[in-house]
């Protein structure tokens, strides 16, 4: 029982055996990786080598375009893993009666719910990073000037972005329909995030509409962070709100079969 509490005992090593199955199974994924991993840093990379985008404009605050993509290119990596990879693996588990048969075994259901989090959660900080190194080395983009606060707005938006994925699988029954809500989510999330035009540029009204949405409020924050200032505290709560929103929503619909 000691052993069970501290996390070091036997009832720990089939959740780390399902995760250890899990990230080799990501890692046979190309078309996976590629969205997740790469793609962000691929979109960013062309959007630097516009030649308007890396001068500074006195409207940006002395800032270039390409600046304002940074966390863009970083929340785009967190829609990929959230709302487009991790769904469809999910319903497909169950619709294959896979979570079924697990839990007549000693691995739990919610042991492969938590790998795929997991899993998810650090691929897309793994982008962050890369889009961060490379913005930094390839195009000049001073890294965030407040660490702690651009970590914080950046793990609130991972734990944010997972909650809608596990909401997506919750509401889905089938693989093909969890592709269907996702695609929509994704355009939708990818307007909010500022892929299409940046939260910063956007008129007035529809700014203010956007930062009441998750990637709206957190690309906000990710912005007011690596200028130097401490993120917005209404961007955080926002961000925190649907968090626990959309988490409790999948926790109360999710079915195993």
């Amino acid at each position: 029982m000691t052993a069970t509490l501290s996390g070091t005992g036997p009832a720990r090593r089939p959740a780390t055996a399902v995760l250890r199955t899990e990230i080799r199974l990501f890692l046979r994924e190309p078309g996976a990786l590629f969205w997740v991993m790469v793609f962000p840093t691929v979109l960013l990379t062309v959007l630097g080598l516009i030649p308007s985008f890396r001068e500074d404009q006195e409207d940006l605050g002395g800032r270039g375009v390409i600046d304002l993509y940074v966390p863009v290119a970083v929340l785009l990596a967190m829609i990929m893993a959230g709302i487009q990879a991790m769904p469809p693996v999910l319903t497909a588990y169950r619709e294959r009666g896979i979570l079924r048969r697990m839990s007549t075994t000693p691995v739990r259901p919610t042991a492969l719910l938590t790998a795929q989090i997991v899993l998810h959660g650090a691929a897309s900080l793994c982008s962050a990073a890369l889009v961060l190194a490379v913005g930094r080395v390839a195009f000049g983009v001073r890294l965030p000037g407040q660490i702690p606060g651009y970590t914080l707005s950046l793990v609130l938006a991972v734990a944010c972005v997972l909650a809608l994925g596990a909401t997506v699988c919750a509401l889905s029954r089938t693989s093909k329909v969890a592709t269907a809500v996702g695609s929509v989510a994704y355009l939708v999330m990818m307007f909010t995030a500022g892929v299409w035009v940046p939260v910063q540029t956007m008129p007035g009204l529809l700014r203010r509409i956007v930062e009441c949405t998750p990637l709206g409020a957190a690309s906000q924050a990710l912005d007011q962070a690596a200028r130097g200032d401490w993120p917005g505290w209404t961007h955080l709560a926002v961000v925190a709100l649907w968090t626990a929103v959309l988490g409790a929503a999948s926790t109360r619909l999710f079915r195993w079969e």
